[in-house]
Parts: structure tokens; C-alpha cells; sequence
């Protein structure tokens, strides 16, 4: 008998990362190495009880990196700018891991990556969370290594935290404070990237080299607004926000989300079939509201 793959999980105890050990292990035909950078948290127990190898690696050490990329086949390759909200770094732990991916000739990178912004706007708009990816997507690809690239929209778990509803001045209704307009706002759950980077590590021939953005559900504002109404029994509007003042609220990460939501308003490619082919168990915004919905209840 063959000897399983081995793929490595870059953020395994993370949402994405974790999404994607958790479906490589359902599956059953991967071994999964698990990277993280703490082996003791609980999330990493679990993945060694789940039958993953959990290996530490620190992304700005290159000899860490090799260590627990070192025999994989595969990997799959998540930064977190909003650890330090720096591009440059980004760029550096997306490059450091593309040059060992290359080095070791890794057959097939999964990279969640997203569009370089500012080269496609020719510097009128700067989005630091997805240039710097997209200098990592085109760095991957000068350097050869085979890679294809996983673009997520806004998670709907974002509307538990970020994006959460917040009370209207009336003191009985709820604001959706999101700054699209009457422009359609991608969305996918998180939870469900995993069996989508399984079906695109089972097809290499067919996915190496593509950019593939994800999304199961294409809403306005106030569609969402109203799904999250019924499903919560409370009155939640759309705030119509514009972009302008969605920037000046004043909280770490408004100027960058404001860019974002410009970025979004111009529509960038975000594919709802081929999410579905790539995971038909995928949900939309109201089956995930109705698993979720008890999460608003002290709103």
C-alpha cells in the first residue's frame, strides 16, 4: 500500500488552517502535519488526537520552516497580517515560505492569497492585507513554484465580531454597519474552506496556476440584514454607512477595512458555482445564520 501524502497546514490551529487540517483528516487519504506555533495550545491537541502531526514553526525563522515543510508533498499556506498589521512582514513569512516550498519542490502550494490592489488600481488604492498577498501570489509564481491560489470573501463569522450589529440610537433596532451601498457583498463561512482546498489538492493538473475566489452567497446590506432579522427574532438594518465615514469610526483596522469595502464596491471576481463544485456541502449566509443565530443573543 502507498504511502499517504503528506500535506502541511500552515495556521492549523487557526480558522482557515484549521478548516483545511480538519477536512484533510476526514477525508482520510492525507497525512496531515499540522503547523503551528504553539504545540500546546488546546486547538493543537486536538489535532494530534485527530491523528495529525503537529509541528512547531515560527514564520520568521527559515530554518523552522524548513523543518516542518521538509517531506510534505503539498502544503497549504496562510499569513495573518492582522497579527501586526504589517505588510512588509506579510510579504517576508509569504516569500520566506514560497523560497522553501521551491528549494524542497513541494508538488502542489495552496496559497490563500488575494488581488494586489494597489498594482491593479495603479496606486489610487492601497489595501495592505490583500497587496501584500498579492505580491506573495506573483512571487510564488516568478520563482515556479506550482501554486494555486485560494481568494476568500468576507467570512460571515465576521459578523460576530467585526461586523457584529450594533444597537441605533431608537435603543430598539440594530445597525449592519457594512459600507457596500446597493452593491452585492461576497460571503462564505470559513468553516467551509477546507473541503474546497481538498478537492483542489485532488486536481493539480487541473487547478496549478489558477487564482479561484471563493464565495457562496452574493447579498446586498440589507439582505443580510434581514436574514439575520428572522433568524434572530430582532429588528437589524442596514446602516448605509458610507465609505467615508465607515473610515473615520476610529477603531484599529477602519481605514484598512474602509479600503477593503471600496476594493469589494468594485467588484472583484468571486466564483458561487465553482465554490459549490469545490464544496457542495458549502453554506449560504441564512443555513450558517440559522447555526449561528444563538450567538446574537445577548445583542
Amino acid at each position: 500500500m502507498a504511502a499517504k501524502r503528506v500535506v502541511a497546514v500552515f495556521g492549523s490551529t487557526g480558522a482557515q488552517g484549521g478548516s483545511v487540517a480538519a477536512a484533510l483528516l476526514a477525508n482520510g487519504g492525507y497525512t496531515v502535519r499540522a503547523i503551528t506555533r504553539d504545540t500546546t495550545k488546546p486547538a493543537a491537541l486536538k489535532l494530534k488526537e485527530a491523528g495529525a502531526e503537529v509541528v512547531c514553526a515560527d514564520l520568521d525563522n527559515e530554518t523552522n520552516v524548513e523543518s516542518a515543510l521538509t517531506g510534505a508533498d503539498s502544503a497549504f499556506v496562510v499569513t495573518n497580517f492582522w497579527e501586526h498589521f504589517n505588510k512588509d512582514k506579510e510579504i517576508e513569512q509569504g516569500k520566506r515560505i514560497a523560497d522553501v516550498t521551491k528549494r524542497l519542490g513541494l508538488k502542489h502550494v495552496v496559497y490563500s492569497g488575494l488581488e494586489n490592489v494597489k498594482k491593479l488600481t495603479g496606486g489610487k488604492l492601497e489595501v495592505l492585507h490583500f497587496d501584500g498577498k498579492g505580491e506573495v501570489e506573483e512571487y510564488f509564481r516568478a520563482i515556479g513554484v506550482p501554486m494555486t491560489s485560494v481568494r476568500l470573501p468576507s467570512y460571515f463569522e465576521n459578523l460576530l465580531t467585526f461586523f457584529r450589529p450594533t444597537k441605533a440610537s431608537d435603543g430598539e433596532t440594530y445597525n449592519l454597519a457594512i459600507p457596500m451601498g446597493d452593491i452585492l457583498l461576497d460571503g462564505m463561512s470559513v468553516s467551509d474552506l477546507g473541503p474546497v482546498v481538498v478537492s483542489v489538492l485532488k486536481c493539480p493538473a487541473k487547478y496549478i496556476g489558477k487564482d479561484i475566489g471563493l464565495s457562496t452567497d452574493k447579498l446586498l446590506v440589507a439582505q443580510y440584514a434581514d436574514i439575520m432579522s428572522k433568524a434572530t427574532g430582532k429588528t437589524i438594518k442596514d446602516a448605509k454607512i458610507s465609505l467615508d465615514a465607515y473610515r473615520s469610526l476610529g477603531f484599529p483596522g477602519a481605514q484598512e477595512l474602509g479600503n477593503m469595502f471600496e476594493f469589494y464596491q468594485m467588484k472583484p471576481v468571486r466564483n458561487v458555482d465553482l465554490t459549490l463544485e469545490l464544496n457542495p456541502k458549502a453554506k449560504k449566509f441564512q443555513e450558517w445564520m440559522q447555526q449561528n443565530k444563538d450567538a446574537y443573543k445577548d445583542l
